[in-house]
């Protein structure tokens, strides 16, 4: 039974795949601009302009031109960036940009993630287990707050403070494979605290009233009544329940880390995926943007299924529906 269901899950990750593939070629498609006049710049001329696209496939109907993409898609041949195309330099192989901006991005989600989860957790679980207390009032109070504010504001303030006024951290992270661990701190702070700060917010009033929903149970109540210790009712009827809701709120804060990352990125100037799309989106490298555009969907999709299969292991009651 539960073999099947992570099957169908598979299946319908495929599904969903293939839906935003053709999402992300139309919309690269109907982009205003012309990466051939871009290239060419003060040297176009019609024919220079019509070779240069002839070179490139740009005249090639749409159709034909996304069947090739997504056949080297699933190969994992992504070709060759547009810019330098047609020139001596041939162009950078779009896995050499994925693989210089991709860990960057990788890494600073995962400093995010190891901050907000364990610390969401914790805050959301003491504040379910003393409901209308000072200390849930004050959680309550503070991560409404911060959740109603954008990223890109909190980004703006941290510079303002830290940067403009303090002068104790950069304003942008230039990262590269030279640095020490000391600079790489230094630089990550700002776009760290950027991204935790709605995501600590958000996950804990998830986690909060994911708890509260589960101590409201029949059965939380019984083992109440015949006198099981809270600690116990807590950590191990309530906590273990609430395992697999949790990691649902977890994969879907974590989808939306990715979102966040592509502004953040770009108010930082940090060398990572999302910056690397937005500059490929301004000089109209299409084949980027949607090798970009692809991999920031994979990951959205595949946190997704594990998270489904996850919450499967976890609750017996959707391996056996009624």
């Amino acid at each position: 039974m539960m073999f099947r269901m992570v099957c169908r899950r598979i299946g319908a990750g495929l599904i969903t795949l293939w839906v935003v593939s053709v999402i992300v070629f139309t919309g690269t498609e109907i982009l205003p601009g012309d990466v051939a006049e871009i290239m060419l710049a003060n040297e176009r001329t019609p024919e220079t302009l019509r070779a240069l696209r002839d070179r490139l496939g740009l005249d090639r109907p749409p159709v034909i031109r996304y069947y090739e993409w997504l056949r080297n898609m699933i190969s994992m041949d992504l070709g060759l960036s547009l810019a330098g195309r047609g020139t001596e330099s041939g162009g950078v192989p779009i896995k050499v940009h994925l693989a210089t901006a991709l860990p960057n991005t990788l890494l600073l989600a995962g400093i995010v993630s190891m901050i907000c989860i364990p610390a969401s957790v914790l805050f959301g679980l003491l504040a379910a287990m003393y409901p209308a207390s000072l200390y849930d009032r004050l959680i309550t109070m503070l991560t409404m707050s911060m959740v109603c504010i954008p990223e890109f504001f909190i980004a703006t303030l941290l510079v303002l403070i830290f940067s403009l006024e303090l002068r104790v951290l950069p304003a942008i992270s230039t990262l590269d494979n030279q640095s020490t661990v000391t600079e790489i701190i230094k630089y990550m702070s700002l776009p760290v605290l950027s991204l935790s700060a709605v995501m600590l917010a958000q996950m804990t009033r998830m986690t909060r009233a994911t708890v509260l929903n589960v101590m409201s149970s029949p059965y939380i109540e019984m083992a109440i009544l015949k006198g099981v210790s809270p600690g116990r009712v807590i950590y191990r009827h309530a906590l273990y329940n609430s395992v697999s809701p949790i990691v649902n709120i977890v994969a879907l804060n974590l989808a939306f880390l990715l979102s966040g990352v592509v502004i953040i990125e770009n108010i930082f100037s940090y060398p990572g995926l999302g910056k690397l799309m937005v500059e490929s989106v301004r000089v109209r490298d299409m084949p980027l943007v949607q090798a970009c555009g692809m991999t920031i969907c994979s990951t959205y999709l595949f946190l997704i299924l594990m998270a489904d299969i996850i919450s499967i292991i976890f609750n017996p009651r959707l391996r056996y529906p009624k």
